[in-house]
């Protein structure tokens, strides 16, 4: 099987300062989080949820193509992205 993400939902966590989100590998989900700070190009206290959430969208194809990576490399049922796993 694949990693699919037909789900397209996430969720920004205030506390964590990441974004959630899930795939698919069948019918197992594998949840993802990525780091805030991996969203935008400089860290800044004053974005919002929003923005957070607005920047996954824009960055969607690239984070996806970096979880396929990590998920391939060591299935798990849970990984936390970062900057570094976007390059």
């Amino acid at each position: 099987m694949t990693l699919q993400f037909p789900n397209s939902s996430r969720s920004f966590d205030e506390g964590k300062r990441t974004v959630r989100f899930q795939g698919y590998d069948g019918v197992f989900e594998v949840r993802f989080l990525i780091e805030a700070a991996a969203l935008m190009k400089q860290a800044d206290q004053s974005f919002v949820e929003a923005d957070y959430l607005n920047a996954f969208d824009r960055l969607r194809s690239a984070i996806q193509d970096a979880a396929i990576k990590v998920y391939e490399r060591n299935r798990r049922s849970a990984y936390t992205l970062t900057a570094a796993d976007l390059k």
